[in-house]
């Protein structure tokens, strides 16, 4: 008893230790941290990051529903944010703790999925659409049919992005419909299309800034940061919006309801809300982010990048990604799941 004794009080002294010493576990989308970002905020606080990946929202949330993970922030996306609320996932945060919880540009503030940010805090904000190699195929770019009815040069070389809303989302507005929908006769047009389409692809795979730019692939729906990185590499890249209508998404941090370093969270929260240190994250992973302020300090090579700058004949058809219904969400299962037999 006496050395279980002892065994308890020094594992409690080396947590302790632990603690004091400042540490913080994220829980974040592959390739979509900035180390630099990371470096900067452990010499002014002394807080050590460490990073986990995972490559889907369902992913992240079956971790941490799991429990047992170890994790303190999370990085969901827009859609899946009442999801964490609902389940209790989550805590309500502490503003009092977030000083530059005023830095929040107004139009990421009052969000449908989280008025007044309550619960989140933004990360970076960007578009789901396609992207090609122009020594592959030469024309139009902005349309879903490069991977729905893609042109003969194209077939056999086109990845899609294996997240399910995402490519549901745009194959019902390729097929005249708008993303959640009920409609039961849509959604079976929807079905044919992707089925029909999958065997003139290559695959279903993330990576595909590396896979781009190593021209692996031809064609991707993907994510327009990503693919901006893509065509720093290999300048064939180019990136697509659909004109018969694209994704527009926010990635945001939340604080798990059973992390263990709480207050190093809070830190880490309001440090990533200084327009400066918002603006190392969008260097690093070339997207956009919610913080008000941040544009003097991005790359000038990201203010007029076709990438980050939608044309204006199409941004109307942006759309922005919300939480479906429940009955949406059973119909989008079960094509997800018949397209991926």
């Amino acid at each position: 008893m006496k050395r279980l004794m002892t065994a308890t009080a020094l594992l409690l002294a080396g947590t302790a230790m632990a603690q004091a010493q400042g540490v913080l576990q994220l829980y974040n989308w592959g390739d979509y941290t900035s180390a630099e970002l990371l470096a900067k905020f452990e010499a002014e606080t002394g807080i050590k990051v460490t990073v986990t990946d995972y490559d889907s929202n369902d992913t992240a949330l079956a971790k941490i529903e799991a429990g047992g993970h170890g994790f303190d922030l999370v990085v969901p996306s827009a859609n899946y944010v009442p999801v964490w609320i609902e389940k209790g996932l989550v805590a309500e945060l502490d503003l009092t703790k977030l000083p530059n919880h005023k830095n929040i540009a107004e139009e990421w503030l009052n969000v449908d999925y989280d008025t007044g940010r309550k619960y989140s805090i933004p990360w970076q904000w960007g578009t789901t659409g396609v992207a090609v190699n122009q020594s592959v195929y030469a024309g139009d770019v902005n349309t879903s049919a490069i991977w729905l009815d893609p042109p003969a040069e194209l077939v056999g070389k086109i990845n899609v992005t294996p997240e399910m809303n995402d490519a549901i989302a745009l194959a019902t507005m390729y097929m005249g419909g708008q993303p959640c929908s009920e409609d039961t006769e849509l959604l079976k047009k929807v079905r044919d299309k992707l089925l029909e389409a999958k065997p003139k692809w290559q695959s279903m795979d993330y990576g595909m800034t590396e896979k781009m730019a190593a021209n692996d692939v031809a064609a991707t729906v993907y994510w327009n940061g990503a693919m901006f990185r893509a065509r720093l590499q290999n300048p064939d890249v180019k990136y697509g919006y659909p004109k018969e209508g694209f994704i527009l998404w926010m990635d945001q941090v939340m604080l798990l309801n059973d992390a263990a370093n709480v207050e190093e969270a809070y830190k880490f929260l309001d440090f990533i809300m200084v327009p400066e240190n918002a603006a190392m994250i969008s260097a690093y992973a070339r997207y956009a982010n919610g913080i008000a302020g941040s544009e003097p300090f991005m790359p000038a090579d990201m203010k007029d990048a076709p990438e980050i700058v939608i044309p204006a004949e199409l941004a109307d058809k942006g759309v922005f990604m919300g939480n479906c219904s429940p009955k949406s969400v059973e119909y989008i299962t079960a094509i997800w799941t018949e397209l991926n037999k």
